[in-house]
């Protein structure tokens, strides 16, 4: 079992920048490829970001490709998105994810792929 707790949401002006973090506790996430996902009011989860299980590989959704950077520290225990230039299509409740890789241990952003979900952390961003 995992339990992750996200922190680091705020509300900020378009441009600005935002660091998420997810804290990890209870079973080792050295094995888990991690992910970040963010849902807007109406809207269906999004896999913005993921990460292999040794950080050297990193896939992001064409939304913030460019932007964000997901990263991660397995003896802290702890995956890190790094928000930049942010646009107010960015608000949403975030969540950090913990799961399986795909095929050769590459990081997806498939939803089925993650079964261990924090609360989320809010990020609200005004024009």
């Amino acid at each position: 079992q995992v339990q992750l707790v996200e922190s680091g949401g705020d509300s900020v002006q378009a441009g600005g920048s935002l660091r998420l973090s997810c804290a990890a506790s209870g079973s080792p996430i050295s094995s888990n490829c991690m992910g970040w996902f963010r849902q807007a009011p109406a809207k269906a989860r999004e896999g913005i970001a993921t990460i292999s299980t040794d950080g050297r590989r990193t896939v992001y959704a064409d939304s913030v490709k460019g932007r964000f950077t997901i990263s991660r520290d397995n003896a802290k225990r702890m995956v890190y998105l790094q928000m930049n230039s942010l646009k107010p299509e960015d608000t949403a409740m975030y969540y950090c994810a913990a799961g399986r890789c795909g095929a050769y241990g590459d990081p997806q952003l498939t939803n089925d792929n993650y079964n261990y979900w924090g609360q989320g952390t809010q990020v609200t961003v005004s024009s």
